[in-house]
């Protein structure tokens, strides 16, 4: 499975991050312990909401779709 993933920063609730990985607990590891460069300085993180696909592509586009304008909008109402 494929999995595209929407997390807030606990420190900083203005702080989000839209992500997609095939390992939802190693990545959420890996944001929590500083090991991700980008999201490092606003530790700790909590999980909002995931998606899973079995088609890797299909995970991808979501998560492009979710960085866009509309996408934006649409997470804003829908998961945020």
């Amino acid at each position: 499975m494929y999995y595209v993933y929407l997390i807030r920063s606990l420190s900083s609730p203005g702080e989000r991050y839209i992500g997609f990985t095939a390992d939802l607990k190693e990545r959420m590891d890996a944001h929590n312990s500083g090991a991700s460069q980008h999201t490092s300085k606003f530790m700790p993180w909590e999980l909002v909401a995931y998606h899973a696909f079995a088609a890797k592509r299909r995970a991808q586009e979501f998560e492009h779709y979710l960085k866009t304008g509309s996408g934006q909008a649409f997470a804003n109402k829908r998961f945020w």
